[in-house]
């Protein structure tokens, strides 16, 4: 048996002033929306922003629930809102963060399994990289420039049968 290594390839800016103003932008946006989450749960409120390849920026946050299953993440909010309003439109950037009223978020904060599965096949819907920027509410942004670095071994539709 051969063993391989996978490995994924992000930057990393010290802080958000290194970024250009468009990502810092969309991380802004991203914060905003946090504030508006749902979250009386976990008390860990999340925002995303989503740029569209026109240019619309398109926000979620996270919604919970007591059943926890029936909650559902920022990144699906912003997702699945632009792809309902802009049916068509590439996903050129998503931008993610976090809050917590518990204690400060200071590392880039990572979509969960749910959410780099859908973000991955709205990348391959469209035939296109989706940058993702991630970051807490303060400290480190992480960037990547495509969905393959954070989910290397996506199921994509290629894989269902035609």
């Amino acid at each position: 048996m051969k063993k391989d290594i996978i490995r994924f390839e992000c930057a990393i800016a010290e802080t958000i002033g290194e970024l250009e103003a468009d990502d810092q932008s969309l991380l802004n946006q991203a914060a905003e929306a946090a504030k508006n989450a749902w979250a009386p749960y976990s008390k860990f409120r999340v925002g995303a922003a989503v740029r569209l390849e026109n240019g619309i920026i398109v926000t979620g946050n996270n919604q919970e629930n007591p059943a926890y299953p029936s909650g559902l993440c920022a990144e699906r909010v912003a997702l699945f809102y632009a792809s309902s309003q802009y049916p068509g439109v590439a996903v050129s950037a998503i931008a993610i963060t976090a809050t917590s009223s518990i204690s400060p978020v200071t590392r880039p904060i990572p979509p969960c399994g749910a959410c780099r599965q859908v973000m991955s096949d709205t990348e391959n819907r469209f035939h296109k990289d989706m940058r993702v920027i991630m970051r807490g509410q303060q400290g480190p942004v992480m960037i990547c420039d495509n969905m393959k670095s954070l989910l290397p071994l996506s199921f994509i539709d290629e894989y269902l049968p035609k």
